[in-house]
């Protein structure tokens, strides 16, 4: 079966139900885990006279606190489920580019991630990680909604 899987976390209620039940998954059958927390970058790039105004560090910094807090948790549920666990933070503008990256380096055979299931405008405007790595992954990938 599954050897290694990556589990992305961003700490929604959602993503954490969908942790629990990967570590549940990889305790059943001796499966390893990547938890990975991606920290956002700033999506858009300033114009050139606004870069000396706008000092994005704050904002980094938030990010990466919070995919560190999100790894942390992620961590401490597999380890008390005895389950064998590397735990990852990246930073990048695409979380779903990170995740396929990640599964691809480090040899995962499985990308569990948990969908929020918008539909409509809101998946429009907001789009799903979700679906981009299920488009662009060729490691399977198991959505838990």
């Amino acid at each position: 079966m599954f050897q290694k899987i990556l589990v992305p976390t961003d700490g929604s209620p959602l993503s954490q139900r969908a942790v629990k039940a990967a570590i549940e998954f990889a305790a059943a059958t001796g499966a390893a885990i990547v938890g990975l927390s991606v920290a956002q970058l700033y999506p858009f790039m300033l114009m050139p006279e606004a870069g000396s105004m706008v000092d994005l560090t704050v904002y980094e910094d938030v990010q990466d606190q919070a995919a560190q807090q999100h790894i942390r948790e992620l961590d401490e549920q597999a380890k008390a489920a005895q389950v064998r666990c590397e735990v990852l933070t990246s930073r990048g503008i695409h979380p779903y580019e990170e995740i396929i990256a990640t599964a691809t380096a480090r040899q995962c055979d499985l990308i569990w991630m948990a969908s929020h299931g918008r539909k409509g405008l809101d998946k429009l405007l907001l789009g799903s990680e979700t679906q981009r790595v299920l488009a662009h992954s060729s490691i399977p990938v198991l959505v838990y909604r």
